[in-house]
């Protein structure tokens, strides 16, 4: 069996959570019989050997509103698909939903919905009809928790089509921590803080988390890079905060060791753009206890009030520096919720168990006829 994955961009070009996703899936088909293809535009183009599977980019035109578009993607689609059993798109890209009709492909097709759009209002009004009638015509649409299904009113709308298959990691993937990196980072840190791990956007609510962290004794690493770090950084001056570490987009091996070192993972995203949180499942795996808040996705799946960790309210940074009080005083609490987070990653979200119910998926969907209509 070959799939074909198609999203707006994949690795080296980039590595978000719906990349590593991409990649477990890839990795993880590999190694039971079937065959992956990833198609992406991108300013760099030809095709890059990931080794288990292929990394095939389009020429990038333009972007509007976020969305990439390329006018060689729709051959490059078109011939890939040829030779695919079954296609797998990622949502939101409206671009790929053109793309589907475009090319008349009648194969079986999955769509593994990963957020709804929530900040291009006015767009999403012209966007609707297709939306609509792409994700009315896809084989099978995947939701990544039962959290997002039961609060998104566009899977409510297509509900007899939707799975649930948890994002899940392969955490034979993640090194050792060195002592090396052990030592620089206690020295560099202090032996106690809290660690947020992602792209610096909008949605994951570092501004609050900043506003949170005034007046205290807590200390707090923030590593990665993104559109919004310039002000944040500027926000984090203005409260005169040095407890507050920007590090960058740190390299995987001083991740690790920080992923080990810290006393919790805070995750204080804001809007329903964070469909799932990567990172904590990474604080998870790691056995830390987790501070997230309710914004009705998948981040209250993987963090579960009172057994992995804390839960506040979105927008509340009284709210978020009470739990971490909580957190920083109570080691019996914190150790407790840390083993809890462990379990439940070893019960759900391993990547085994996710492949598994892709390889599943694949299976049944290609036993059956193509869904695809003859275009517009």
């Amino acid at each position: 069996m070959r799939v074909l994955h198609f999203y707006k961009t994949y690795k080296p070009d980039s590595m978000g959570g719906v990349e590593e996703l991409i990649n477990q899936i890839c990795s993880g088909a590999a190694k039971r019989g079937i065959a992956s293809d990833v198609l992406t535009v991108s300013r760099s183009t030809g095709t890059v050997d990931l080794g288990d599977h292929l990394h095939h980019r389009a020429k990038l035109d333009i972007e509007i509103a976020s969305s990439a578009f390329s006018l060689s993607a729709f051959g490059e689609f078109k011939q890939l698909a040829r030779h695919a059993d079954l296609i797998h798109y990622h949502f939101p890209w409206p671009f790929a939903d053109i793309v589907h009709f475009a090319s008349r492909m009648n194969k079986p097709s999955v769509v593994t919905y990963h957020s709804d759009i929530v900040r291009q209002k006015t767009l999403l009004q012209f966007y609707k009809p297709l939306r609509n009638r792409f994700l009315a015509n896809v084989s099978t649409i995947v939701a990544t928790s039962p959290n997002y299904l039961e609060t998104s009113d566009v899977l409510q709308r297509f509900r007899n089509k939707v799975e649930v298959i948890p994002i899940g990691l392969d955490e034979t993937t993640y090194a050792a921590p060195t002592q090396e990196k052990l030592k620089y980072w206690s020295e560099r840190i202090g032996p106690k803080f809290f660690l947020f791990v992602g792209n610096l956007r909008y949605y994951k609510g570092l501004h609050i988390l900043l506003d949170a962290m005034q007046g205290t004794n807590f200390q707090a690493v923030i590593v990665g890079a993104g559109p919004v770090e310039r002000d944040l950084k500027a926000q984090a001056e203005r409260l005169q905060l040095s407890n507050v570490h920007f590090v960058g987009a740190a390299a995987d091996d001083d991740k690790v060791a920080l992923l080990t070192l810290c006393r919790a993972l805070t995750f204080p995203s804001h809007l329903r753009s964070e469909a799932f949180g990567i990172s904590l499942l990474e604080g998870a795996m790691f056995g830390k206890p987790m501070i997230s808040t309710e914004i009705g996705t998948g981040t209250s799946y993987v963090n579960v009030h009172g057994e992995t960790g804390l839960i506040v309210r979105h927008s509340d940074a009284a709210a978020l520096r009470e739990a971490m009080q909580t957190l920083w005083t109570d080691d019996a609490l914190t150790a407790r919720l840390g083993v809890n987070a462990r379990k439940r990653f070893e019960t759900l979200f391993t990547a085994r168990r996710m492949v598994d119910s892709y390889v599943d998926l694949y299976k049944r969907l290609a036993k059956k006829p193509g869904t695809a209509e003859p275009g517009f």
